[in-house]
């Protein structure tokens, strides 16, 4: 069961989203509107769903006010509610606080000794604190 908080729900305009709907709305932020079967045909041969795993996943993502619904003919098109960057800014979030307490220091120190970050990110990482710091 999923849970969700006021600040959840604030934040993201919608439920927390499992990793199963997380693959479908992947398929949508690159492409909307879809139909069921054209997300199908992103996800399932990936993930070893069948067109009903599919259609589950999107009415779940239609309950949470994370998609809306659009009839074309005998079917509905889908189209995201939420945009992926306040999806991934509402993620980062949660994730830097439940494991580091609110503090990204600790998160990027377990980046580097676990030597999860290449030249080019901490390239990167030391430009955006240089934009930062302006």
């Amino acid at each position: 069961m999923t849970t969700r908080t006021d600040n959840d729900h604030a934040e993201t305009g919608a439920e927390r989203i499992s990793d199963a709907e997380h693959a479908v709305m992947e398929a949508l932020w690159k492409r909307s509107p879809q139909t069921a079967a054209e997300v199908c045909e992103s996800v399932c041969k990936e993930r070893g769903w069948s067109i009903p795993t599919v259609k589950t996943l999107l009415s779940r993502l239609v309950q949470k006010g994370a998609l809306a619904t659009q009839p074309d003919g005998r079917r509905y098109l889908y189209t995201p509610l939420i945009a992926r960057s306040a999806y991934v800014g509402t993620e980062s979030k949660r994730l830097v606080e439940r494991l580091f307490g609110g503090r990204a220091a600790p998160l990027f120190a377990h980046l580097a000794q676990a030597e999860a970050l290449s030249e080019d990110d901490i390239a990167e990482i030391e430009r955006l604190l240089r934009e930062m710091k302006k």
